[in-house]
């Protein structure tokens, strides 16, 4: 377990992610496959060299997911109850194939629950492409994870 109990995370905090990915073709085909989204912009390499990316384009929330698991063990790894949403998502700029990305949380809030039990932790998440000039943001959402406590020594 590497996740962080409540207690851990500290409002203002930026947590780089050390691990990156390398986004291939067959990442893309196999999440629109497993999803049922057939969107010729992610598929159609002859559909999308007439659109204005002119090739085609990674799944937007493969890469939102993507940058949710690299998140995990340095966040909420064996200590999370529950996600409990994902808001003001945004793609700025597209994802190709072989691009490289890198992921950056930042805490922005966290609260007990109103219990005492368990805490909330609102995290801002920022996905960049590294093969790009001055890193290229893709993609930034904010995750709220219902996370454990420590237990209190008694």
């Amino acid at each position: 377990m590497t996740g962080r109990y409540y207690e851990e995370f500290e409002v203002g905090e930026t947590i780089e992610h050390e691990k990156r990915r390398t986004i291939s073709e067959r990442d893309n085909q196999q999440f629109c496959d497993m999803t049922m989204n057939q969107q010729p912009l992610h598929l159609d390499a002859e559909f999308a060299s007439e659109t204005q990316f002119g090739e085609r384009l990674v799944n937007g929330l493969y890469t939102m997911s993507l940058a949710v698991g690299i998140t995990i063990p340095d966040t909420t790894d064996g200590t999370i109850v529950a996600n409990l949403s994902y808001d003001n998502v945004e793609h700025p700029n597209p994802v190709h194939h072989g691009d490289t990305i890198r992921v950056q949380s930042m805490v922005t809030d966290k609260r007990e629950t109103s219990d005492g039990e368990r805490g909330i932790v609102i995290m801002h998440v920022e996905v960049f492409k590294v093969n790009y000039p001055d890193e290229l943001l893709v993609c930034e959402f904010d995750r709220t994870a219902l996370s454990l406590k420590r237990e209190r020594e008694t």
